[in-house]
């Protein structure tokens, strides 16, 4: 039952929907058998029982049949999904007001066709979003007068403007969306060619008649910074866009412009611009404060590793302290322990801690390979830092074996293998070999696949 996508839809319900979801189901209109119910009752508990366990508190005085209980779920697995499509139908408020003011509009009642769109006039004009999303309703809204208008005048022309103004606008804004989403995961990957067809969308984004709208205007800046991320300037505009058209977006797209911008300034100080890992740790700190790097409440792992990640590189290691426990519990219940005990390691490795960090470390079970590389390279770093030599050759050895036992491939396989490597290589160092050592410190500065080429810097120095 456990693999079951009935069982597994129910136990993504949380309480409040459970109990949402069984009065959808007592109601007569939308379901008559209790049978149906009493099932949706028993797969809501965290115990997991077998299908005749479940048959038998269902029909006590009926013998199993596999057939009947298989239609059973069938039907309550239905049943479930059109109550999500009516939950989503009562969360839509704006578009559900046109959905209804059309139902009006075909039934001839046309006091209440008014009702409705008058009050989604005065919502919609209330509400500060100008994202697409507004201008498809509006979209929406003037091809519902149109239909109406159209009858008593047959000659008006004043609707379809509007409409045909909105649906640009709203297309427009979603394309530079699509655009932006496209050119920043090839600026992570670096894959893909170049659409020819984006050039012609920012070209009519910069019309006239759009080019000073907010929604257009902010994305435009977006684009360009992505385009160019090598001139500073469109970021600046870019941040001064979205950080003061703020109300113009939904949260989801605030989460996409601080990831834009963060992405950006982390591949810059990866080429050297050292002064914007302050300003990474900024923005981390203002979408956080917003709310905008939640989804449904949870905190992302791998953000919560970034941002103690960018605290530590500005120093900030109070300000880490406190975020690493506060935040913690909004993780995904599975990564909690690890992730706490991972960025403790690594808070306490920047203050000395060196007992500390072994402590957490050698306790600490991840079972995510690449956390499990990056905790097993604190490791290394604090064997190297405490001169136990012998201990770090064992765990170098192990090191190798668990890349090579785990299959770790591309980027992250030959960059641990090169921190194995540049570690064999400074342990095999004669001292006062001056030449020795430089060649090995130009072969590091030269080698691009290492996350922890300063350390190494560092370390032979």
């Amino acid at each position: 039952m456990q693999s079951s996508n009935l069982y597994q839809l129910i136990q993504s319900f949380t309480v409040a929907e459970q109990k949402s979801a069984l009065r959808f189901l007592q109601s007569p209109y939308f379901n008559q058998r209790e049978d149906i119910g009493r099932l949706f009752e028993l797969l809501s508990q965290h115990t997991i029982s077998e299908k005749q366990q479940l048959w038998s508190e269902i029909y006590p005085d009926e013998p199993f049949d596999d057939t009947r209980f298989r239609l059973l779920m069938s039907y309550l697995n239905r049943l479930l999904e059109r109550f999500l499509l009516v939950e989503q139908l009562g969360e839509k408020g704006l578009s559900s007001k046109l959905q209804l003011a059309a139902v009006y509009r075909n039934r001839g009642l046309m006091g209440h066709f008014e009702r409705n769109m008058r009050a989604f006039e005065r919502e919609i004009s209330e509400q500060p979003q100008r994202n697409a999303q507004y201008h498809s309703l509006q979209r929406d809204y003037f091809l519902e007068r149109h239909e109406n208008t159209i009858k008593l005048n047959p000659t008006d022309l004043e609707s379809l403007k509007i409409l045909a103004h909105h649906s640009d606008v709203a297309y427009l804004t979603q394309r530079l969306r699509l655009i932006c989403l496209e050119l920043a995961q090839k600026n992570v990957y670096r894959s893909g060619e170049d659409n020819p067809l984006h050039r012609v969308v920012i070209e009519l984004a910069e019309q006239r008649e759009w080019v000073n709208l907010p929604a257009i205007a902010t994305y435009r800046a977006a684009c360009k910074m992505l385009q160019m991320p090598e001139e500073s300037i469109y970021y600046q505009i870019f941040k001064e866009k979205f950080t003061v058209e703020e109300q113009v977006f939904s949260a989801t797209e605030m989460r996409e412009f601080y990831t834009f911008s963060i992405n950006h300034c982390i591949r810059q100080t990866n080429r050297g611009e050292r002064s914007l890992e302050h300003e990474v740790l900024e923005l981390y700190q203002k979408a956080l404060a917003a709310g905008y790097l939640f989804e449904n409440g949870t905190l992302s792992r791998f953000t919560y590793h970034n941002i103690v990640a960018a605290a530590l590189r500005c120093g900030e290691l109070d300000w880490a302290e406190q975020f690493i426990p506060t935040y913690n519990p909004f993780l995904e219940d599975t990564y909690r322990d690890s992730s706490l005990s991972f960025n403790q390691a690594r808070l306490d490795y920047a203050r000395n801690r060196y007992d500390s960090v072994l402590l957490l470390l050698q306790k600490a079970n991840y079972r995510d390979p690449l956390l499990n590389l990056a905790a097993k390279t604190l490791l290394l770093k604090t064997y190297f830092v405490l001169e136990e030599h012998d201990l770090l050759q064992s765990h170098l050895d192990a090191m190798r074996n668990y890349i090579h036992r785990k299959k770790v491939i591309g980027y992250h396989r030959n960059n641990y293998l090169n921190i194995i490597r540049f570690t064999e290589r400074i342990l095999q160092l004669e001292p006062n070999n001056k030449k020795a050592l430089q060649e090995l410190r130009a072969e590091i500065e030269k080698e691009a696949v290492l996350t922890e080429k300063e350390w190494f810097i560092n370390a032979i120095n």
